[in-house]
């Protein structure tokens, strides 16, 4: 009989508590003090079921994202709304939460397989791969693993596999959709791209509004309604619909990266 309990993937739940919490310690501060997250509708989270839940969401970065979900999450499964105020909430985190991430970018360090290990559903990309376009087939171990995750409790998912607006929703989303049934909660985020680097690690501007809007869980009729139905719906629902295309982007857009990497410091990184 094993020493230490450990979930469907193997992981240890005794280690990936612990990691929860010192990352969540860690990166409170880039939501409550380099910058202000605003956060509307958590009351949802406190009302869904332990598992089967599928958010879907807009990307921006690759990691800040998924961190501020589960800060969010916590939070608001300890009561509180819309606010996480008292970083207290971490140390309790819940535990089966999922999220899916291309299997090269959590396999690029030492960094991203700790935060693989905290709960990523690792996929190869059926588009992309090593910075190339490519075009294979989908693995069933990706579907089957995205489905055990969901009867084990909650994933977040980025439809559109990418951190660039506006592109098109992937497809695969809608078959898992179809195939397991879950409830669908839509996320739209803004202010991440504004606020770090593309990977989420570095803060590259202060005092940046962040926000995240949790929805209502979607209205899916799982037997009837059509793949490139649900496709558009969640292209709507997460506002990545082209009549949510803004026509003059924010003047944060127009600076370089070279220009925002000037700024940063060591503080700005931790």
């Amino acid at each position: 009989m094993p020493i230490f309990k450990r979930n469907p993937f193997g992981h240890i739940l005794f280690l990936k508590r612990w990691l929860v919490r010192i990352f969540g310690v860690v990166s409170h501060g880039r939501y409550r003090r380099f910058n202000r997250l605003q956060i509307e509708g958590s009351e949802i989270i406190r009302e869904l079921q332990d598992s089967n839940v599928l958010f879907v969401s807009n990307h921006q970065t690759y990691f800040a994202d998924v961190a501020a979900m589960f800060h969010v999450f916590n939070a608001s499964l300890k009561g509180r709304v819309d606010s996480l105020k008292n970083i207290g909430y971490i140390w309790n985190p819940k535990l089966n939460i999922y999220y899916v991430a291309a299997a090269e970018t959590m396999k690029s360090g030492l960094l991203p397989k700790i935060f693989a290990y905290i709960g990523s559903v690792s996929i190869d990309r059926t588009w992309r791969s090593a910075g190339q376009n490519v075009n294979r087939q989908v693995k069933q171990s990706d579907i089957s693993n995205i489905g055990k995750a969901l009867d084990d409790g909650w994933v977040i998912t980025f439809p559109q596999g990418t951190t660039k607006p506006f592109k098109p929703i992937r497809r695969g989303t809608a078959h898992i959709i179809k195939t397991y049934k879950p409830v669908v909660i839509p996320i739209v985020i803004d202010g991440f791209r504004r606020s770090f680097d593309k990977k989420g690690l570095m803060i590259k501007k202060r005092n940046v509004l962040q926000t995240m809007v949790i929805k209502k869980p979607m209205e899916i009729d799982y037997e009837n309604d059509t793949i490139d139905e649900i496709v558009k719906r969640i292209e709507i629902e997460i506002e990545q619909h082209p009549s949510f295309l803004k026509v003059t982007p924010p003047e944060e857009y127009k600076k370089s990266e070279e220009e925002l990497n000037k700024k940063r410091t060591f503080w700005d990184v931790y």
